[in-house]
């Protein structure tokens, strides 16, 4: 790692612990509520057995009720470290702070969370990088760019911590949809992530996932699994409407360069099939993997493909043992494992 810039550090990287946030916004998982909560202990359980959970609950209540059931489900206590905050949602990628290193140092990125430019409700989520910053004892820097907030999700970006980052034109360069910062070039983008992130190159993907709420976050697309490989989704049926938009990705990931000027290994990963719930069709992606220290969490869907993306996240990991998490009870959010969770470095 270059120790004279800040840097983001690549997922695989050492960590010290995950943030999450225990679920209180039953709106999030209409009817799914209490499934979703034991899901997130068993989520909590497996990262527990490795590294820190950093969690947030709402208020004490709920935090001796969470005791209580991480209690139940023999979730190693000593491995969870409570804050007290009562957020609007759960979803830690995109409202929690973003952690960058220069050699040893660390400090904490506040990206402005504006709940993805659609909802109204963010006013508690706003503070989150303040609370969990304070709680890591680390300095809080608000990334403001050209004398204005800059607002950008952490699900939007994956990095490979040497200077090369993936994103997509539909979740940041759209014109008019979920607009995060009003008249931002491709150049003001590159820009900023340089400045605040020691991105030195940026691979620009096209659309997201059908379903997405977010509107094109990449960790549902494509992820580097080390610094020279990514894994990206593909969708063989070429009657579902994500296959064109998942092929066109896969072109363009195929025709670029990483920071070394060299091209990328790619390696595809299936999708799921189409999972509709009460109407709608949800972001279901194996994209959505979460890496840890000794282990990668990955969405499952009770698919046929589950086996198949468990199989090939294992050989992009060969370090790593490789755990399917039912994932079936969080998707009705619009977001799984990825979505869920931010990593502090260590």
């Amino acid at each position: 790692m270059n120790n004279d810039k800040w840097i983001f550090p690549a997922e695989w990287e050492k960590q010290q612990g995950i943030l999450l946030c225990f679920p209180h916004n039953g709106k999030d998982w209409p009817g799914k509520y209490e499934a979703v909560q034991w899901a997130f202990v068993e989520f909590i359980k497996k990262i527990a057995t490795v590294e820190t959970v950093f969690l947030i609950v709402a208020n004490e209540k709920l935090k001796r009720k969470v005791y209580n059931m991480l209690k139940t489900a023999h979730v190693e206590l000593k491995h969870v470290s409570f804050i007290i905050y009562k957020t609007n949602r759960s979803w830690m990628r995109d409202s929690g702070p973003i952690i960058v290193k220069k050699g040893n140092q660390r400090k904490a990125i506040n990206f402005n969370f504006n709940g993805w430019a659609k909802y109204n409700n963010y006013k508690l989520d706003k503070w989150t990088p303040e609370k969990v910053a304070k709680h890591l004892n680390l300095h809080l820097e608000q990334a403001i760019f050209k004398g204005k907030p800059f607002v950008l999700e952490a699900g939007a970006i994956d990095v490979n911590g040497k200077g090369t980052l993936i994103t997509s034109e539909e979740c940041l360069l759209h014109p008019t949809v979920q607009v995060r910062n009003k008249g931002f070039t491709k150049t003001d983008y590159e820009a900023a992530f340089k400045q605040f992130l020691g991105v030195t190159n940026v691979i620009w993907l096209g659309n997201g996932i059908i379903g997405d709420d977010t509107h094109g976050h990449i960790d549902d697309l494509a992820r580097f699994v080390n610094e020279d490989t990514i894994v990206t989704v593909i969708e063989t049926n070429t009657k579902d409407e994500n296959y064109k938009l998942l092929q066109d990705n896969l072109k363009c990931l195929q025709n670029t360069t990483l920071n070394t000027g060299k091209k990328p290994n790619i390696v595809t990963l299936p999708m799921p099939k189409c999972l509709n719930f009460d109407g709608i069709r949800l972001p279901a992606s194996y994209a959505n993997f979460l890496i840890l220290n000794k282990l990668v969490l990955v969405p499952t869907f009770n698919d046929v493909n589950d086996r198949v993306a468990l199989n090939t996240i294992a050989n992009c990991f060969p370090d790593r043992e490789i755990i399917g998490i039912n994932a079936t009870d969080f998707i009705w959010g619009f977001g799984t494992l990825h979505c869920l969770s931010q990593q502090i470095p260590k």
